[in-house]
């Protein structure tokens, strides 16, 4: 291995003129001769001490030099944020050889965003990927000048960071959520897992930009299935105690928290007040059914992240963000959590669990 990487230069200009020789015009249905076959053997043990020596491919596309990202979390690191690097990863880029990347997360604190989205914005780098409307909005604010790739954003147009999906303009682009058409995906589900319920109380943060939207979609769904809605308004985690006392003196069957990267934080919280007043809930976030929350749908985050990738593969390569498209989802994760579930003493319809993508026991 120590001799294949001492004549790695020698071998990549060989191996560069064969590989486009070889390979570039498609494939051709003819006898190699002796003199082509050794000729092309030669190229390919190349190619195979190229890569031993963690060498890109001839004709990859990567930064000439080490590109310095930066990553802008609400919370602490979730797993998914794992996307984004297995994301680049199998595009060809090498940590520490094509990148590398500044993590900052606020740890569940809000106010700390801007000042974190500043700091990257002062250590100059070449982009920053966010997870979160109000993430990307401390980014937005922090900088007009390096491009922000949006891994997951709940209705970025709704929230007024882009002027459309297909022309986002300025400096933002990439996933959205779709968390106001989803929200009566939310309702469906609830009310197909607990069919018996009438009174359903949602929980909303009316400082969180796409509330307004999320609310009004909520109580179309619930007006059309028969549903009495009662709205509980929330500002922070001090508000949450107060907000679940209104929802049992009003005697509402079920809970639909709102999508909203507060209620995402303070999942610990959120999910502790339900069990004590025993109200069967639906979440916009996995991560809450994952801490104990009975159910949730929303957008796989992981594939979110992967497909953020590719903005920052074209934007390294010279896109401006202002001129690629934001996309939607495309994988939907369905969670049931059983466990929370029989502590509740409730018995799901076998219709519930076969759409379920995650039964959390």
């Amino acid at each position: 291995m120590a001799l294949a990487c001492e004549l790695q230069n020698v071998v990549s200009d060989i191996t560069t003129v064969v590989f486009w020789r070889s390979y570039s015009g498609g494939m051709r249905h003819r006898v190699i001769g002796r003199r082509r076959f050794l000729w092309d053997s030669v190229a390919l043990a190349g190619l195979g001490m190229l890569a031993a020596c963690g060498l890109p491919l001839p004709g990859a596309q990567r930064p000439a030099l080490v590109k310095r990202l930066g990553f802008l979390g609400p919370t602490v690191h979730q797993p998914y944020y794992d996307g984004l690097e297995e994301g680049l990863h199998d595009l060809g880029y090498a940590k520490g050889q094509h990148y590398t990347i500044e993590y900052r997360y606020a740890e569940g604190k809000l106010e700390r965003l801007p000042e974190l989205a500043a700091e990257l914005a002062r250590l100059n780098v070449d982009l920053i990927v966010i997870a979160g409307n109000i993430t990307a909005q401390a980014a937005k604010d922090a900088t007009s000048q390096i491009p922000i790739v949006m891994g997951i954003s709940t209705d970025p147009l709704e929230g007024g960071l882009i002027a459309s999906l297909a022309q986002p303009g300025g400096n933002v682009t990439g996933l959205s959520l779709l968390s106001t058409p989803l929200t009566s995906k939310r309702v469906g589900l609830l009310k197909e897992a607990l069919p018996a319920i009438s009174r359903l109380a949602v929980l909303m943060n009316p400082l969180f930009p796409t509330t307004v939207a999320q609310r009004r979609e909520a109580e179309r769904v619930a007006q059309a299935g028969g549903l009495q809605l009662y709205p509980l308004e929330v500002r922070g985690v001090s508000d949450f105690a107060g907000a679940f006392e209104a929802a049992s003196r009003e005697r509402v069957e079920a809970l639909l928290v709102l999508d909203d990267a507060v209620f995402t934080a303070q999942r610990a919280a959120l999910v502790e007040l339900a069990a004590q007043h025993r109200l069967p809930a639906m979440y916009a976030s996995g991560d809450i059914a994952r801490a104990g929350g009975l159910l949730a749908y929303a957008p796989n985050f992981a594939d979110q992240f992967r497909r953020a990738a590719v903005y920052v593969d074209k934007i390294l390569n010279g896109a401006k963000p202002a001129d690629l498209p934001v996309e939607q989802p495309s994988k939907f994760d369905f969670l049931v959590n059983q466990k929370t579930a029989q502590a509740l003493g409730l018995v799901f319809p076998p219709s519930v669990l076969q759409q379920a993508t995650e039964v959390i026991q």
